[in-house]
């Protein structure tokens, strides 16, 4: 069973080059790449352009995602901003993990168990990790030690499908090979490069699956919407559950 997924840092859908607010872009750039599951970091839960609705309702009402999972946890002087799971297929449970290391901004997963359905009418579970790590290599490591030992994933069996990704805030490149990798994670030898979007010198976004899911193809997306709508490009997906 194939299935595509996107990781996307909106900005709270504030363009990286422009700074122009606007949600419809954002759209844009999702739409052009149809993922079946949807994974947004910097989701605004009070969008006042927009009639104060929180941004993910906004774009999955555009896109038509009946299924998703948002925890804003960080507060701003008018609302607050998260990460978010979209999807089409049923979420049968939610979690929010929170990485937070004080003093730093504070940081978590979300985590949601999608049960997918395949056309010949076959269903599996599926555990999707949506995550967004601090600005420190020290912060970055220890939040990823804190997601490993977390439940459910501690318990997860190792041949159970599991998505994770978000933006990593990795500036080398080195935690998939340090972290990632011993615990069964497969992903990018390098991920693509996403920030700044108009011209990506840092890959700090990037997608790593285990067990029973393959990835087939990871690449980033480009065109002229996903340049101007945030300042990190969007990275997409092609996965295969067995």
């Amino acid at each position: 069973m194939d299935f595509r997924v996107m990781s996307y840092n909106i900005h709270k859908c504030v363009g990286g080059l422009d700074r122009r607010h606007d949600p419809a872009r954002v759209a844009e750039a999702i739409a052009a790449c149809a993922p079946d599951i949807l994974l947004l970091q910097e989701a605004q839960s009070r969008d006042e352009e927009a009639g104060c609705r929180s941004q993910v309702d906004i774009l999955a009402e555009r896109l038509n995602y009946r299924h998703r999972a948002y925890f804003p946890n960080v507060p701003r002087r008018r609302g607050r901003y998260g990460n978010a799971i979209l999807s089409r297929w049923p979420i049968l449970e939610t979690q929010h993990i929170d990485l937070t290391i004080p003093p730093k901004k504070r940081r978590s997963v979300v985590h949601a168990r999608l049960r997918l359905r395949s056309p010949s009418g076959r269903g599996r579970t599926l555990h999707v990790y949506n995550l967004h790590l601090g600005l420190s290599g020290v912060e970055r490591g220890l939040q990823l030690r804190r997601f490993l030992a977390s439940h459910p994933f501690a318990g997860l069996h190792a041949r159970a499908p599991v998505v994770l990704g978000g933006d990593f805030n990795d500036l080398w490149g080195t935690l998939g090979r340090r972290f990632l990798a011993p615990a069964g994670f497969r992903g990018p030898a390098r991920a693509p490069f996403t920030v700044p979007a108009f011209a990506p010198l840092r890959a700090l976004d990037s997608l790593y699956v285990r067990g029973d899911v393959r990835m087939l193809h990871l690449r980033r997306e480009r065109r002229a919407a996903a340049r101007r709508a945030s300042d990190h490009l969007p990275i997409v997906a092609e996965l295969s559950l067995a």
